[in-house]
């Protein structure tokens, strides 16, 4: 599904002294079956665009158009109840998405909420928790007293076990090491190629946003100030520089290549790929 925002502004604690404009005008559109990360300095504004995407919010003013159905100030969302099940968020504190005592509850509950027939229920709850890394041994388990690395696991089985065609990520690779990490790039990856997922990302880790996304939205003090590919985006040092954004470390490797020794390897997406480069100017 396609998302656009229209000329889209929010402004929280309306009618009050505490009054605060948090999104300016923006417009963009994220095109469907794509890998969009929204990337910025703390409090630019990055959350809200995704609460305003997932229906949390509403805008003050302007239009999101979400496939068939918009949502405005009115709060008009056309048929919200055929919305919900084709938007998916995971939060950026897992433990907000738990209620229920166990992780078989927690996944089942969606499944249950959504209508999804009984007979299926059973094999959507393992097969979602082997998409994210965990297996069967899990379910009876308290999410509460999961790691921080097994709970943002479960999180997003949650949402891929009711299979939304929209994927809204909240700092997503918080609190995990470093194989469940490259595990989860596999994941977004297949999600989008062999599942044609629409998936937004929020998060700091422009190590993995790089290898991943499909196109860059920067946001600062509610607007968008840059947009682009990864390679356009990552590789413009100043910009980033300026609003303390971290350059991936594949690209940066390539750019003092280049600066110190004046060989221009390129930009990779794969530290493999790099490699090889690297292996062939040393011969």
């Amino acid at each position: 599904m396609e998302i656009k925002f229209e000329n889209i502004n929010y402004t929280c604690n309306e009618g009050t002294q505490l009054k605060t404009q948090i999104l300016k005008d923006l417009n963009f559109t994220i095109t469907e079956n794509t890998i969009t990360s929204i990337i910025g300095p703390n409090g630019s504004g990055k959350s809200t665009i995704l609460e305003l995407i997932g229906a949390l919010k509403f805008p003050s003013s302007g239009t999101i158009i979400i496939g068939d159905y918009k949502i405005n100030s009115k709060k008009q969302i056309g048929d919200i109840e055929n919305l919900r099940p084709n938007i998916g968020v995971v939060y950026q504190d897992p433990e907000k998405q738990f209620f229920l005592n166990t992780v078989k509850e927690e996944l089942e509950f969606a499944l249950q909420n959504f209508n999804f027939k009984l007979d299926e229920k059973d094999k959507r709850v393992s097969d979602s928790l082997r998409m994210v890394g965990l297996n069967d041994s899990f379910l009876n388990r308290s999410p509460f007293e999961l790691s921080r690395g097994e709970q943002r696991k479960v999180a997003i089985a949650m949402i891929l076990a009711f299979n939304p065609k929209i994927i809204l990520l909240d700092e997503p690779t918080m609190g995990l090491d470093a194989a469940s990490r490259k595990h989860l790039i596999k994941l977004l990856k297949m999600m989008k190629l062999r599942y044609n997922k629409t998936i937004v990302i929020v998060s700091g880790d422009t190590d993995v946003l790089h290898s991943v996304s499909d196109q860059i939205l920067v946001v600062n003090e509610g607007q968008i100030v840059a947009s682009g590919d990864k390679y356009t985006i990552f590789g413009d040092y100043e910009m980033l520089n300026k609003y303390h954004i971290n350059t991936p470390k594949i690209i940066e490797f390539s750019h003092l290549v280049k600066q110190k020794k004046n060989i221009n390897i390129g930009y990779r997406d794969d530290i493999n790929d790099l490699m090889k480069d690297v292996y062939r100017y040393v011969k």
